[in-house]
C-alpha cells in the first residue's frame, strides 16, 4: 500500500475555484483502479493551505493514475491556482522493528 500526500498552497482568491474543482473530480479518483481512499484536509494555521491524502493499493496502481487523462485534466485546472510550487511524498509502511 502506498498513501500519497500532496500540500498544495493556494493564492486566497482561488480557494473556492480549487475546493469547486476538488469535490467535482473526488468521487472520480475515488473510484479509479486502485483507489483506497481519498480525503482533503486543510492545514489550521493556514487557510491557503491544503492537504490530499490517499492510499493506493500500489505505486503501480498510483502511476496508472497520475498518468492517465483524468489526473492530467484536474491538474491542469488547479495548478494555475497555486501560489507556490506543490510539494508530494509516497509513502509506505515501515515493517522493520
Amino acid at each position: 500500500m502506498i498513501t500519497r500526500i500532496v500540500k498544495m498552497t493556494f493564492k486566497l482568491e482561488n480557494i473556492d475555484s480549487f475546493k469547486e474543482i476538488f469535490y467535482e473530480s473526488q468521487q472520480r479518483i475515488s473510484a479509479f483502479d486502485g483507489c483506497i481512499r481519498l480525503e482533503l484536509m486543510k492545514d489550521v494555521n493556514n487557510e491557503w493551505t491544503f492537504f490530499t491524502i490517499s492510499e493506493w493499493q500500489s505505486e503501480e496502481k498510483l502511476n496508472f493514475y497520475r498518468n492517465s487523462y483524468l489526473f492530467k485534466d484536474t491538474w491542469s485546472k488547479v495548478k494555475p491556482l497555486f501560489s507556490e510550487r506543490a510539494l508530494a511524498w509516497s509513502l509506505s509502511p515501515d515493517h522493520i522493528k
